[in-house]
């Protein structure tokens, strides 16, 4: 297997750059690609070599966040941004499915946990379609991380990490840099839960944690820089979203599980799947009920930008 790169190797500085509160939110940007790149080094060859999880898991989160980086409001990375933008998101789709069965696979393990003996064995033979499914997730995932297009994201990376930042011509109407960098994607979030209605469907809630993780991200681009306020914005956000995710992965194991349970024909497999789907409904709901009172404690924060923004 090929040698991992290092941060030197891509041209990187010996130390990881640092921003001040009141620099531009392209050098802050620049700060979160240069940590984030040398996080993703960090886990690449865990994640080759599939030994811990928790390396492929924050591989994963590492590209999220870089997403989030490249665009950013004023991030000034101009017509690379594009390009690193589309290779990221192909990079994270080769991940994503790996990540996903590992969850499903662990959560569901877990789940059976308390079973007895004969129960145990039923649900790995009802797991079985998944774990192959998983395998096959995995070889591509390696495949793609042999690609040029890899390597060449990697060097992307670097070279938008050490660029001069472009000039920007959108008008922050005398915002700093943290809240020019958090205003859009909390703009975009808020407006998406006061278009609900009572009662939305799974679908809607999965996108509010996604708008909810890149709001965090955002956030997160500038925390150190944005002291209380910013650390108190990520805390509530992490909440919001780890309660919609919850929801989230209840709902796909539902799914997951009546789709390997289609057309079985052993008594004990349909039993501990019924079993298995029960839960997973109940845990869906009750996640359901509390996603409002998490975002409450986000919209906190609306009179604060709203003051600072107009």
């Amino acid at each position: 297997m090929t040698t991992s790169l290092t941060p030197s190797d891509l041209g990187l500085p010996s130390e990881p750059i640092t921003a001040r509160r009141k620099d531009p939110p392209a050098i802050h940007v620049r700060v979160r690609l240069d940590s984030q790149l040398r996080a993703l080094l960090a886990h690449e060859a865990g994640t080759k070599s599939g030994v811990d999880p928790e390396d492929l898991h924050q591989m994963r989160v590492t590209i999220r966040r870089l997403r989030a980086a490249v665009n950013a409001d004023g991030a000034g990375l101009g017509e690379i941004a594009p390009p690193l933008q589309e290779d990221l998101k192909w990079l994270g789709n080769a991940l994503g499915p790996v990540r996903d069965l590992d969850v499903q696979l662990d959560r569901l393990r877990a789940e059976a946990a308390g079973f007895d003996d004969d129960e145990r064995a039923a649900v790995e033979r009802l797991l079985g379609g998944l774990i192959t499914e998983r395998k096959a997730a995995r070889r591509r995932m390696l495949a793609a991380m042999r690609t040029k297009r890899y390597n060449s994201l990697l060097t992307s990376l670097a070279a938008a990490t050490v660029s001069e930042p472009e000039e920007t011509t959108s008008d922050n109407g005398g915002r700093d840099a943290v809240i020019s960098v958090i205003y859009r994607p909390y703009r975009k979030l808020f407006k998406a839960v006061a278009a609900l209605g009572e009662d939305p469907v799974d679908e809607q809630l999965h996108a509010l944690r996604i708008k909810g993780k890149r709001l965090r991200y955002a956030a997160e681009l500038v925390g150190a820089a944005g002291k209380e306020p910013v650390k108190e914005l990520i805390k509530a956000t992490k909440a919001f979203q780890e309660v919609l995710g919850e929801h989230q992965d209840a709902a796909v194991a539902e799914d997951i599980i009546r789709r390997l349970s289609a057309g079985q024909q052993d008594p004990a497999v349909i039993f501990v799947a019924g079993r298995l789907v029960e839960r997973e409904h109940a845990r869906r709901l009750a996640y359901r009920s509390q996603w409002r009172d998490k975002w409450d404690a986000v919209a906190a924060f609306a009179a604060d930008f709203n003051r600072k923004t107009t």
